[in-house]
C-alpha cells in the first residue's frame, strides 16, 4: 500500500511540473491567437472611431438644420 500511495504522489508531482512547464512556452496556436486578439481589437477602435466621426458629422448637419 505505502509504494502504492508513493507512485501517487509522484505521479501527481510529475503532472503539475509538466502543466507548470507547458504554461511558459508559448506554442504557434497561443502566438496566433494573441495576433488574432489585437486584429480585433485594432478593428474594434477603429469602427469606434469612425462611429465617432459619423457622430460629430451628424451633430454638424443637426446644427445646420436649426439654423
Amino acid at each position: 500500500m505505502a509504494i502504492f500511495r508513493k507512485f501517487i504522489i509522484v505521479a501527481m508531482l510529475l503532472s503539475f511540473v509538466a502543466v507548470g512547464y507547458g504554461c511558459q512556452n508559448e506554442g504557434p496556436a497561443e502566438k496566433a491567437g494573441k495576433r488574432i486578439d489585437q486584429s480585433i481589437e485594432k478593428a474594434g477602435d477603429a469602427i469606434e472611431d469612425a462611429g465617432d466621426k459619423i457622430e460629430d458629422a451628424g451633430d454638424k448637419v443637426e446644427d445646420a438644420v436649426d439654423k
